[in-house]
């Protein structure tokens, strides 16, 4: 399936589930199931219960999707956590 058929929505993250999967609900009252993009997962970047995404999902089955963007935060005065890279042996 070529990129240009998959449809974006915007949601929030509403709980974690086990294997990685998230429950999401969309802007348009809607609520999927979703996993992490690989190129996220390969970024390290995490998503938590209340963070703001952008899913991908096919026309075949709007019960499911990929979680292609996280947006930043937009609450004021947070600062984000810096921790070092792992060190590598």
């Amino acid at each position: 399936m070529a990129k240009e058929e998959y449809l974006e929505f915007e949601g929030k993250i509403d709980e974690a589930l086990p294997d990685g999967r998230f429950r999401v609900m969309l802007e348009n009252g809607h609520s999927i199931i979703a996993y992490t993009a690989g190129r996220m997962r390969k970024s390290r970047i995490r998503s938590l219960a209340g963070d703001r995404v952008t899913v991908e999902m096919t026309p075949y089955d709007l019960t499911k999707g990929r979680i292609v963007f996280r947006h930043k935060d937009e609450r004021p005065g947070t600062v984000p956590l810096h921790r070092p890279a792992p060190r590598r042996r």
